[in-house]
């Protein structure tokens, strides 16, 4: 599922309110080694959605 993730967030990466209806639904679906590894990679491949990423994961 991790990489079906990555793959749909870079995607919509060109719309931000795609972007994070998709990482919403990412970080429900996930399990937490897959989240963290998805944090790191969507930080490392995003910047410029930081807010966004900032607002969904502050749960995790």
């Amino acid at each position: 599922m991790l990489n079906y993730f990555k793959t749909v967030l870079a995607k919509v990466s060109f719309d931000a309110q795609l972007f994070e209806k998709e990482l919403r639904k990412a970080i429900k679906t996930l399990v937490v080694e897959e989240l963290l590894e998805l944090r790191v990679w969507c930080y490392a491949n995003f910047g410029n959605h930081e807010a966004i990423m900032n607002r969904c994961f502050v749960v995790t």
